[in-house]
């Protein structure tokens, strides 16, 4: 008889100075526009609340949150190119969702390039909504590109259906 190890699951924990290297690596492959490392430390330094995301020991995403009063905003996720498709993005989002509930949001925003279909299926199917647009906001090859704004209102964990009409 034999024993069949299964892959260990994705880890979470909080991100730190020390993984910018990694994070850059990623942030690089990931974006034609990456934020700089020094947006990295700035985020880090001001307490933002910072995930990385791990497997199998190593760094493979990370995701960076602002909250302020009772509002979230998702500033960057981003899932290493070589690992997407596999469902981390989904599980990396919903974690900063949820670290965002836990720092007492009600909403939580986002931006979000319309060229980006597959971050805009998942957001939508996370149960984001376009709320709006903000023209010329991301850097484009041959100019600039718009931003949606998307948004999700945060219920409560205890209610499990709606009440009926």
């Amino acid at each position: 008889m034999s024993a069949v190890s299964s892959p260990r699951p994705p880890s979470l924990r909080a991100l730190r100075e020390d993984d910018l290297d990694a994070v850059m690596d990623i942030e690089e492959r990931g974006y034609p526009f990456p934020w700089t490392r020094g947006i990295f430390v700035d985020c880090l330094r001001a307490g933002y609340p910072s995930l990385a995301l791990e497997d199998d020991g190593d760094l493979v995403g990370y995701g960076v949150l602002s909250v302020a009063a009772d509002e979230g905003h998702i500033l960057n996720v981003c899932v290493d190119p070589r690992m997407q498709s596999h469902g981390l993005g989904r599980f990396l989002f919903r974690a900063l969702v949820q670290l965002a509930r836990d720092h007492a949001a009600h909403r939580v925003f986002l931006e979000v390039r319309p060229s980006n279909a597959s971050a805009l299926k998942l957001y939508e199917s996370e149960g984001f909504n376009e709320i709006g647009r903000r023209p010329r906001y991301y850097p484009a090859h041959g100019g600039r590109e718009d931003a949606l704004v998307m948004a999700m209102e945060l219920v409560s964990d205890d209610i499990e259906t709606m009440p009926p009409l």
